[in-house]
């Protein structure tokens, strides 16, 4: 009776690396790694060179400097006095605004327009395909200038003075300018922390209960009412504890006096144009990716669907939007990181980001030019990176799973 025995292991040679291809691969690797170090070694090596000879060297210092000039959209506490590292964070924290904003403010107009684009109704779907195919032909640039333009044609603040005021307020707390939108601003007393955790918390438990009512409905068919359940849960418990509390958080609403609005939170006009003008370019790029993933559902998934007695909307939020997500989220990631970028054109409206302040103003007073140029490509490295690790943990999640 014969015994069937692996056959031995082969000591190790030198040869193997290029011979065996258990090793050849990682051997072709590491070439092409010490390559590439020897190549951006000698670039470092021949730049610094380079600027020993011109009289010049990468020095960080001017960070420390006076800025010597004001910004006027902030976030944190800055004034001409300020240092220019103040300047940059001020810059950085306006780019992460406005990249917020413009994100949140796309995915929803861009996801709403791609639905609506696949309508049954004439109307709606050919309104829709012209805003698409109106924003995506024509560069954002222009689109940040004329609605820069239209802001600018908004009623002056003298508009709204005396008793033969041309414009007035809204709800008498929120006026609309040709210098920006002014809107109260909250007035944080005593106990408010615990008003704002009882809110982040209801955002919390929404989630959970949506989890709930998906594994419930994927389990026994059971379908729970999502709406109403996720607007009580974000409403009712803030409000309890903001009277429990004794009402800490209140509003500071904006008063004309003189000839400006005083109190209250301006949001600037170049922020505006800025913020409406990325969302509404990049929308119409989502829009066509939600279209392309809703096509590349077949058919019979929606009327299997149907069949089943489902309404429309939840044939879309439950069958066909969860499967189309694996086709939409690649080329999202993309359209994000457009957002985040594209940004950098504030600059054409006046607004303070990190490409006016860093790469502009400061490098201008300083002339360091390089250093300047190299945290601005770090920054915009972080920020994409950072983009793309989220949504390519979220895609993960979302990604049909195989046995």
């Amino acid at each position: 009776m014969s015994t069937m025995t692996d056959p031995p292991q082969s000591a190790f040679r030198v040869s193997m690396l290029l011979s065996d291809t258990r090793y050849r691969g990682y051997t072709f690797q590491a070439i092409a790694l010490f390559c590439l170090i020897i190549a951006m070694a000698y670039l470092g090596m021949n730049l610094v060179r380079n600027l020993a000879a011109a009289g010049l060297n990468i020095s960080y210092n001017f960070l420390g400097a006076p800025a010597g000039y004001d910004i006027n959209q902030r976030l944190i506490e800055y004034d001409s006095q300020s240092t220019h590292g103040q300047a940059a964070i001020v810059g950085i924290l306006n780019t992460l605004l406005v990249a917020f904003l413009g994100i949140i403010t796309a995915t929803v107009l861009g996801v709403t327009a791609g639905v609506l684009r696949l309508s049954n109704n004439w109307l709606v779907s050919k309104m829709m395909s012209i805003y698409v195919e109106a924003f995506r032909n024509v560069p954002v640039l222009i689109w940040i200038l004329v609605i820069n333009g239209l802001v600018t044609q908004m009623a002056s603040p003298r508009e709204y003075r005396g008793d033969d005021a041309t414009s007035s307020m809204w709800l008498d707390a929120v006026a609309f300018t040709n210098r920006g939108v002014y809107i109260p601003a909250p007035v944080w007393n005593d106990g408010s922390m615990i008003v704002v955790l009882t809110f982040f918390a209801s955002i919390v438990a929404i989630f959970a209960y949506r989890r709930y009512v998906r594994n419930l409905l994927y389990t026994t068919g059971k379908l729970l009412p999502t709406f109403l359940p996720s607007i009580g849960l974000l409403i009712v418990p803030t409000i309890l504890m903001f009277y429990i509390m004794g009402q800490p958080v209140g509003l500071d609403y904006p008063e004309l006096k003189g000839f400006n609005f005083q109190g209250g939170t301006q949001i600037g006009r170049p922020l505006i144009a800025l913020w409406l003008a990325l969302s509404v370019y990049t929308g119409a790029f989502i829009a066509e990716n939600v279209r392309a993933g809703i096509l590349a559902i077949p058919r019979g998934q929606s009327e299997a669907a149907a069949s089943l007695g489902m309404r429309p909307g939840r044939v879309m939020n439950l069958v066909v939007l969860p499967q189309a997500l694996r086709v939409i989220i690649p080329p999202l990631i993309s359209q994000y990181l457009n957002i985040a970028k594209n940004s950098s054109l504030a600059i054409a409206v006046g607004y303070a980001d990190i490409t006016a302040t860093l790469g502009g103003i400061t490098l201008n007073q300083t002339g360091r030019a390089i250093e300047s140029v190299l945290l601005l490509m770090l920054f915009y490295l972080f920020i994409s990176l950072s983009i793309s690790a989220v949504m390519n943990i979220y895609n993960n999640s979302v990604k049909l799973q195989e046995r």
